[in-house]
């Protein structure tokens, strides 16, 4: 979005609350802001998907504050780095692919709704039959996870530039893949995101003229839309930690085949 481009209070809102539940709800949050910025009339846009990224940020460091505190008394006083390893092999694909592949990341071509449609059936299908598809062996917990299996789930995790995938759908489908119960994949998921979001904030933010412009021009509107994005944020990581320790994936996956049904239905009518 340019950063001459107007958004009121209501918008942000609006958009922060998208932002907020599907980061962590496997639909895409990519694709949710691309679809609600083209019906609202606002140019889709990277820069503000990126400004928005900070209350969901701080929603999980809220959240996971007990957990990322035993992570890091673990590794300086323990060197127990396990956990902290993994994340950081899992972190690496998306970080090395962003910043060589931007400019195609963020294109007009990628950012249309039919990128989105296309990839929200593609991730649909994938969670609708993901227990039919093989697995590997069974993990005790994220800590066990070997450094191998850790890279495939970091390169699972560049799908999710392309609007409309989701990083927490790519990362759960090979978390469980790569042997997680559904619980364990999303947590793995939501912790990987914390580096993975912060970078994409310092990139969109301080390292960026237009995300540095948008925030001087429209400081309340982005103020509102984190705000918005850290509640519902909370409230997206708290239901699926909750849903999945005896759920599955499967109602995200037809949401995902239902939505984009609708989507192609709202552009051919």
């Amino acid at each position: 979005m340019g950063y001459n481009v107007a958004m009121s209070i209501i918008q942000a809102i609006i958009l922060g609350a998208l932002q907020g539940l599907t980061e962590f709800i496997p639909v895409s949050s990519s694709g949710h802001l691309v679809l609600a910025e083209h019906f609202m009339g606002l140019p889709s846009s990277s820069t503000f998907d990126s400004l928005v990224n900070l209350g969901t940020f701080l929603a999980l460091l809220f959240y996971f504050r007990k957990r990322i505190w035993d992570i890091l008394i673990r590794l300086f006083t323990k060197g127990d780095f396990r956990l902290a390893r993994n994340l950081i092999i899992s972190a690496i694909p998306v970080g090395v692919a962003g910043f060589v592949f931007a400019g195609f990341f963020e294109s007009a071509a990628i950012q249309s709704p039919a990128v989105v449609v296309t990839m929200l059936l593609v991730a649909g299908i994938a969670m609708v039959v993901l227990d039919k598809l093989p697995k590997l062996s069974e993990q005790k917990s994220e800590d066990s996870l070997p450094a191998k299996r850790a890279w495939v789930i970091g390169f699972a995790q560049v799908l999710a530039l392309i609007p409309g995938t989701s990083r927490s759908a790519s990362t759960m489908i090979a978390g469980r893949l790569m042997g997680f119960n559904y619980r364990q994949a999303a947590e793995y998921s939501f912790l990987l995101s914390i580096p993975v979001i912060g970078a994409v904030i310092l990139k969109g933010t301080f390292l960026d003229k237009a995300g540095m412009a948008f925030i001087a021009n429209n400081t309340g509107a982005w103020l509102a839309s984190n705000i918005s994005a850290f509640v519902f944020g909370l409230l997206a990581v708290s239901f699926m930690l909750k849903y999945l320790a005896k759920g599955n994936f499967k109602i995200f996956g037809y949401y995902r085949i239902a939505l984009a049904a609708v989507i192609v239905l709202f552009l051919t009518i």
